[in-house]
């Protein structure tokens, strides 16, 4: 069922028809870099959004367990693993969104009495990923350039920061886990605790083509105060939860280079 989340009453109504008994809440935007171009609009759909979603589960005779999909983004600059006890410090429109984001389903727990878990996500990374981010932009340029279609030139954004991935099939996993078992009201990194420099994700994927790539950063392709580290410390998933990311970075690249392959010729 398609709904605009901003459309309160078309919430309302697909809620009460379906009568969901479990809610994985992952409609958003979720792009830092676009978030500068319409912040109103990144602010509009995850905050406004979220709250019509939640307030509209409250008014069920028996309101669901409810996840919902943070971002690690909403932290302040760290230069080690981050834990769900650090300090808040959001630096782009998006990680603003996110925090009040947060910050609406902890009043909804508390206010409305919702049980809801919140996670606070760490980068992903994996087929069917848009190629408006970084992983999935490699690996479209790789495709193309294999089938003749593109350039073997890569224009890329900063190589140097570090990110911490974890597969998006892991994810899902985790998700799934932490709606069964997670504490209401309590939040939860989803990560895998290491980080990885952007730079050794392209050379890779760059490895694994099947043509020659020569890669050239591209200015306009660098964001407004890109932090240097995202890493996460996963010790309370782990622990609480027993959940932990099962599949390698080299098989996520594998997978997300032979999906552009498909898509391109399809």
């Amino acid at each position: 069922m398609e709904v605009d989340v901003l459309d309160r009453g078309g919430v309302e109504r697909a809620v009460r028809e379906v009568a969901p008994s479990a809610v994985y809440h992952l409609a958003g935007a979720a792009h830092v870099g676009a978030s500068w171009d319409d912040a109103a609009a990144t602010l509009a759909v995850n905050v406004l959004g979220t709250w019509h979603l939640l307030a509209s589960l409250a008014t069920l005779p028996a309101p669901p367990r409810t996840l919902v999909s943070g971002s690690a983004l909403i932290y302040a600059r760290q230069d080690r693993a981050i834990s769900e006890d650090d300090p808040v410090g959001p630096t782009s429109p998006y990680a603003v969104s996110k925090l009040a984001q947060e910050l609406a389903a902890v009043h909804a727990v508390r206010e409305l009495g919702l049980p809801v878990v919140i996670t606070r996500s760490f980068n992903h990374i994996g087929p069917r990923q848009s190629p408006s981010f970084s992983s999935a932009s490699f690996a479209r340029q790789i495709a193309l350039a294999e089938a003749g279609r593109g350039p073997r030139e890569l224009r890329v954004g900063n190589l140097d920061a570090r990110r911490d991935l974890t597969d998006v099939r892991d994810i899902v996993a985790a998700y799934r886990a932490l709606l069964d078992a997670g504490k209401t009201g309590r939040v939860y990194n989803v990560c895998s605790g290491r980080a990885v420099r952007v730079g050794d994700v392209l050379e890779g994927l760059a490895a694994l083509a099947r043509v020659p790539i020569d890669i050239r950063v591209d200015e306009a392709l660098l964001r407004p105060n890109d932090t240097p580290l995202v890493l996460g410390n996963p010790r309370r998933i782990r622990e609480e939860i027993g959940w932990e990311p099962r599949i390698a970075l080299a098989d996520a690249l594998r997978d997300l280079l032979e999906y552009w392959r498909g898509a391109i010729l399809r």
